[in-house]
């Protein structure tokens, strides 16, 4: 999109319609001493279109992209291979241009896409229901926290070491508002979860557990016990998908009794797009349906009998309840929750599970490759595509040492937990059907090389 700058008068009309003289009477809120007061040292005051697109160019080409190198990250956002087909089709100008569908009617088909969606979604985290996405996995999370506040009418969450460090900074900075007390702690390097430590820990003013499954190690843990012991307390469990692929492969949180199930669906439809955006995925048991957040897509028959989609339970949202809504989220990433269904939609169950299997398949055995170099130790025992590994240094330095080679080796803990020592040398590495056999192989060679 071009920018057209505006003119002098338009400025002025628009300044006069608001009842300020200058655009300075706008900022009067800002404290003076915070205020800029000249340019920007090192910047130009203006440059031609020409020099600016050629000097942007220039910063872009010092990125490494995924597509560009062996390519070992994880930690909650994914490369996998996204048919041309879904790029195509979200381009269509029906689903391009539309918005949140407030006027239902002139909106079938994005109404009934994410009809679809939801269906999809719901069957995917084994719940009941499931609303028309969110944000992201985080904001997702949070709202999760908010809704067990709700429901059991208690203020303290439980946050399992293995939860995304960034899922708890949201939930954190979200707490600030609403006065929930959160306990959180940071994961140990070994093989054991935490879900003994978390079952202990609960009690009567525990709202809810929140559990990521698969946890930031990339382990695996059987949720039922832990669902049990929420539910013998009158709390619930939330558990946290960051890579719904595994779904395909895995027992679904839903089937292990939890309450509300979220998630990050990036890894299917959406590229990694250096952050965003990205969708949510929220699910969660039938009767929790009035507290969940967000927007419900709802199938019935009009008046000739025909089938037809509209909003459901509508009174739950923002521009009807102001304040009193379950949230105050304003958009479900329409587009990306396209690009997630269309996605699913030419894989099929089938499809899903096959490429599930091939995830594994190559996670198993790039493990085994990686655990052979010396001095490297295979930390995960159980794992879908992410794995965890202890090197003998400080893993920062050795990503960086790969990335400087153009090698994209994985997410360093101590960049996740920074200042937590114990951590300081585990290394995640994720592999996806995008991950060759011989970029393994370049990353155990050039591991193997810098720890020798």
């Amino acid at each position: 999109m071009r920018y057209l700058p505006l003119t002098q008068p338009d400025r002025d009309a628009m300044l006069g319609v608001i009842g300020v003289a200058t655009i300075d009477d706008l900022f009067v809120d800002v404290p003076e001493a915070a205020r800029l007061n000249g340019p920007i040292h090192g910047l130009p005051m203006h440059a031609s279109e020409m020099a600016v697109e050629r000097h942007m160019s220039a910063l872009a080409r010092k990125n490494l992209t995924a597509g560009e190198a062996p390519f070992f990250l994880g930690c909650g956002a994914y490369k996998h291979h996204v048919p041309a087909s879904v790029d195509h089709l979200i381009q269509r100008g029906e689903f391009l241009t539309a918005y949140t569908p407030y006027q239902p009617e002139i909106a079938q088909g994005t109404l009934q896409m994410l009809f679809e969606f939801q269906t999809q979604v719901a069957r995917l985290l084994g719940t009941d229901v499931a609303n028309a996405s969110m944000y992201d996995g985080s904001t997702a999370c949070w709202e999760a926290i908010g809704m067990a506040r709700r429901i059991t009418k208690r203020g303290k969450a439980i946050l399992s070491s293995g939860l995304h460090p960034h899922y708890v900074s949201v939930a954190k900075t979200m707490a600030k508002f609403t006065g929930d007390a959160l306990e959180t702690s940071v994961p140990t390097l070994g093989p054991e979860t935490d879900l003994d430590a978390l079952i202990a820990a609960i009690d009567a003013d525990t709202s809810c557990v929140v559990v990521q499954y698969s946890d930031i190690l990339g382990r695996i843990a059987d949720l039922k016990p832990l669902a049990d012991a929420c539910h013998a307390h009158k709390a619930l469990l939330i558990a946290v998908v960051t890579e719904p692929v595994a779904l395909g492969a895995i027992k679904s949180p839903g089937e292990m009794d939890a309450d509300i199930v979220v998630g990050e669906g990036q890894s299917l439809g959406v590229g990694l797009q250096f952050g965003g955006p990205y969708v949510g995925l929220f699910g969660c048991k039938e009767k929790y349906v009035r507290q969940m957040p967000g927007r419900l897509c709802g199938e019935t028959l009009d008046a000739d009998g025909r089938r037809g989609f509209v909003l459901t339970l509508s009174t739950r949202e923002q521009h009807i309840r102001r304040e009193k809504a379950t949230s105050n989220i304003c958009t479900n990433s329409g587009l990306c929750a396209l690009a997630f269904s269309i996605h699913m939609t030419l894989l099929g169950e089938a499809g899903l599970r096959k490429l599930a299997a091939v995830n594994h398949a190559g996670a198993v055995a790039a493990a085994e490759r990686l655990a052979q170099v010396p001095g490297v130790e295979l930390v995960t025992p159980t794992f879908f595509n992410e794995f965890t590994l202890k090197l003998p240094v400080e893993a920062r330095p050795v990503v960086r040492t790969l990335a400087d080679r153009g090698i994209l080796a994985g997410v360093s803990l101590g960049r996740l937990y920074p200042g937590v020592g114990a951590l300081a040398n585990g290394l995640v590495v994720a592999v996806t059907e995008t991950t060759s056999a011989e970029d393994v192989e370049t990353l155990a060679s050039a591991l193997q090389e810098i720890l020798a």
